[in-house]
């Protein structure tokens, strides 16, 4: 019974013999023993054993354990297929969502392109020596200076971002 109760309390922990004698500084020839009835734990050992397995020292000696039964694994695996069917649907949300960023980011970029290439100037025709238009647009200027060299580079890092998330 004892050595039952071992064998079935041990792989109920999904522990093999070598982790739980590893727990109690022994060999896995000992709990291998132990487990086919060829030999005991000593008072020591046992009360080891009991704190290893999580089972309290009656379990271990008189009362017969049983492995969990199919009813129990079955609810625990439809938990499981929820819980994976609910991380699937984050994740396709979150890729949903990150797709239309990306689209709004290209669509935005190729606005602002086709704004800047319709204004036919670099300058816009800014007064620079009108001090209160110039100041503005030297910040335009530095504005569209920094577009027309960034713009492309985020522009196909947008669109490769798309490819990507449009795999499943």
């Amino acid at each position: 019974m004892l050595s039952e109760n071992i064998r079935t309390i041990r792989k109920s922990k999904g522990l093999s013999q070598e982790e739980l004698a590893v727990r109690l500084h022994v060999v896995r020839q000992t709990v291998s023993k132990w487990e086919k009835g060829l030999s005991v734990p000593d008072a020591d050992l046992l009360i080891a054993l009991s704190e290893a397995l999580d089972a309290p020292v009656s379990t271990l000696l008189g009362e017969t354990v049983s492995a969990p039964e199919a009813p129990e694994l079955k609810a625990i695996a439809e938990k499981l297929e929820t819980l994976n069917a609910q991380l699937a649907r984050q994740k396709r949300v979150k890729r949903k969502a990150l797709r239309w960023c990306l689209i709004a980011l290209c669509v935005v970029i190729v606005l602002i392109g086709v704004g800047l290439f319709l204004a036919d100037s670099p300058y816009l025709g800014w007064n620079y020596g009108d001090p209160e238009t110039a100041v503005l647009g030297v910040g335009f200027h530095a504005f569209e200076w920094v577009f027309v060299r960034v713009a492309p580079f985020v522009l196909l890092a947008a669109v490769a971002g798309l490819v990507l998330t449009g795999r499943n």
